[in-house]
């Protein structure tokens, strides 16, 4: 095994590295959370990553997001996200897909090609066509829930969606996945009851996000995207 594994190998073994590399785990949004989800499977040697987003990074990113650098301002995070892990180890494939994920554009992605499927993104009708995709592709999954307006990371915490509780995005999740027959999917969410966002009472840009935008930071949607990586690590060497 490289110098650059070994430290890994100390703690869960050569098969377990061995696994790492032989995995495939596509991450859908590569943004707050999925960003950190890329940049923890890289350094820990999964050896196939897919990433798919349509977005770029923008100036109100650089607050939060592992990509977003002042160098990379108007750059597809899948471009920047792959570059960065090239340059972690060239030894990694990864797949970029410039995708907005929805049910018209779902078909263009296999899920039964993986061997995990990371949901980090925020659109409710996307999370679903992920969830429902890689359910019926036998795929395990794990999604991320709302960390906007929240500066508690240690609030936060893998459970089932079934047990969820005070998140508003898990509600909405919960109630859309029973419908749809779904009772049980491994969930990152926090307790924490959201920060109501202080809103500026005139933007200095016209062009500004709406008021809506949820507020964010640097630690809670990155404790979750670390959350979610040692989930996948654990799960594909089956590490407890």
């Amino acid at each position: 095994m490289s110098e650059q594994l070994s430290r890994t190998e100390l703690l869960l073994g050569n098969e377990a590295i061995e696994k790492l590399r032989g995995s495939h785990v596509a991450i859908f949004g590569i943004g707050g959370v999925g960003g950190y989800v890329t940049e923890a499977l890289a350094r820990s040697g999964v050896g196939s990553l897919t990433l798919i987003d349509n977005d770029t990074v923008s100036l109100s990113n650089l607050n939060r997001q592992i990509i977003a650098l002042r160098s990379t301002l108007g750059k597809y995070k899948v471009d920047v996200a792959k570059e960065r892990i090239n340059d972690i180890d060239p030894e990694i494939k990864v797949t970029t897909h410039k995708l907005f994920y929805l049910p018209d554009t779902s078909s263009q992605i296999d899920l039964s090609a993986f061997d995990y499927v990371v949901d980090a993104i925020d659109t409710v009708t996307g999370k679903l066509e992920i969830i429902m995709q890689a359910i019926k592709a036998g795929t395990p999954v794990i999604s991320s829930m709302g960390t906007g307006n929240k500066i508690h990371p240690s609030m936060l915490e893998v459970a089932d969606i079934s047990k969820t509780s005070v998140c508003p995005l898990a509600k909405v999740m919960r109630r859309e996945l029973k419908k749809r027959g779904v009772y049980h999917l491994k969930v990152v969410y926090s307790k924490e009851k959201p920060i109501k966002p202080a809103v500026p009472s005139a933007p200095a840009d016209r062009n500004a996000r709406p008021k809506a935008t949820p507020g964010s930071c640097s630690f809670v949607p990155s404790a979750a995207g670390l959350l979610i990586a040692g989930e996948v690590v654990r799960e594909l060497t089956n590490i407890k």
